[in-house]
């Protein structure tokens, strides 16, 4: 959970593996999209500071988060060394928060554990719109930041 303590978008670039020889897919939700566009932006800007190439980098959209799912199965056929989901969704007034938090959850879960391209989970579960705000470029930095470092370095421990 981000804290006062902790900017998501801060990173050691000593620690993370330069980036230039990997390909990375990006599937972003369409669906809250003042906040995925802003994860978009942190993940796709960490890459290229870690020496990802702007060629090396599919972005493609799907209507909401559940379809990250499916998204990111695709994207893992296009042969890139790790995807990155991206999504947002927001407490409601009904249970269909849980159920897309949950299948979503599971889903990228099943990908990582059933093929051998790392699927990372960017996939922000907030009560409040404010809260996604602050974690997609706003006062606790970028969570897409943090999970661009993490596709590097899973590309690489899959390449090991």
């Amino acid at each position: 959970m981000a804290t006062a303590n902790h900017n998501l978008s801060h990173y050691d670039k000593n620690t993370v593996p330069n980036a230039k020889d990997f390909r990375f897919g990006i599937v972003v939700s369409e669906w809250n999209d003042t906040v995925t566009n802003g994860l978009l932006k942190g993940a796709q800007e960490a890459l290229i500071d870690c020496g990802a190439l702007p060629e090396n980098i599919i972005t493609w959209g799907v209507p909401g988060s559940f379809e990250l799912i499916y998204g990111s199965k695709k994207m893992i056929e296009q042969t890139v060394d790790a995807v990155i989901a991206i999504g947002c969704v927001i407490q409601g007034e009904t249970k269909h928060f849980d159920f897309v938090c949950e299948g979503v959850t599971h889903g990228i879960k099943a990908l990582n554990l059933n093929s051998d391209t790392p699927v990372i989970f960017c996939v922000l579960t907030d009560n409040t719109m404010q809260q996604s705000l602050d974690r997609s470029g706003g006062k606790h930095g970028n969570k897409g930041t943090e999970a661009g470092i993490a596709a590097i370095k899973m590309a690489e421990l899959r390449g090991r």
